[in-house]
């Protein structure tokens, strides 16, 4: 496989949803991206280091990235122990040589998991070279009323955590300013999903995870902002294809994706 630009652009495998992990390679081959996010669930390929490896070396496409099963519908993969799910990230990660695993904060009845949380992450960072980025998540919220199902906070920058993921669609959820978060962030910005959301924070589904350009987030200017100050993550397009109505449909919004994060990390001038 050739060796990667400063800044990968990275398809996850949540992006071809509800096609398989095996379709999200064909895609990333198909396309041009420099590499896969994988996205443990349910899908039973998406769990295991030998068939991941095997469609790595088929399509010449790295897993360059795990996200750890954090999701309500992931919550029975890889059992029921959160701390023993991120060792399974870990060793998956490691097995396939890539950098970054994506942490969901605990939910709040999590309660043990929630009290240890932070000291745990910066000890499991400590036994790997690979890096626990822990993800902005969002509250739910109706009139005056704030709810989040997240402890010790949705907001990674009140987390005493190492390094931390910048979704965008997040930020829209949770009516967050996308530059000021990057930039309170500074060298803990380790990872980004690339999405887009129109700012309406509440109502059953305020995370849209729209093709970047559609919404209101300032995506364009992030990954100018990143590509100018020496970012040495990677950008993950994270974006919600489910209503695409044909395959060629969701592979067009996958291509738009790829199209406008390689426009606006490369239109820095590099010095």
């Amino acid at each position: 496989m050739p060796g990667l630009p400063a800044i990968p652009v990275v398809l996850s495998t949540s992006s071809v949803y509800p096609e398989r992990t095996t379709d999200a390679f064909a895609a990333a081959a198909r396309l041009g991206y420099d590499g896969l996010e994988v996205m443990v669930y349910t899908d039973p390929v998406s769990q295991s280091g030998d068939a991941l490896a095997r469609l790595v070396d088929y399509h010449q496409v790295p897993v360059l990235a795990v996200h750890a099963p954090g999701l309500l519908l992931t919550q029975l993969v890889w059992g029921r122990e959160p701390w023993a799910k991120l060792v399974r990230a870990k060793e998956l990660a490691e097995r396939l040589g890539a950098k970054t695993i994506v942490v969901h904060p605990p939910f709040r009845w999590q309660r043990e998991y929630t009290r240890g949380f932070e000291e745990g992450i910066r000890r499991m960072a400590e036994e790997t070279d690979v890096t626990f980025a822990v993800e902005n998540m969002f509250p739910i919220r109706a009139g005056a009323t704030e709810v989040s199902g997240y402890a010790p906070h949705w907001d990674p920058i009140r987390l005493d955590v190492p390094n931390v993921t910048l979704d965008l669609s997040h930020t829209a959820a949770s009516a967050s300013d996308a530059i000021e978060m990057a930039n309170d962030l500074g060298a803990r910005l380790s990872h980004i999903h690339l999405a887009d959301g129109t700012g309406v924070s509440s109502g059953p589904v305020p995370d849209e995870h729209l093709v970047p350009g559609r919404g209101k987030q300032p995506c364009a200017e992030l990954l100018r902002g990143v590509a100018a100050t020496g970012y040495r993550g990677m950008v993950v397009a994270e974006v919600n294809t489910r209503r695409a109505a044909t395959a060629e449909d969701r592979l067009a919004d996958l291509a738009e994706t790829l199209s406008f994060a390689r426009t606006h990390l490369s239109s820095v001038p590099v010095i």
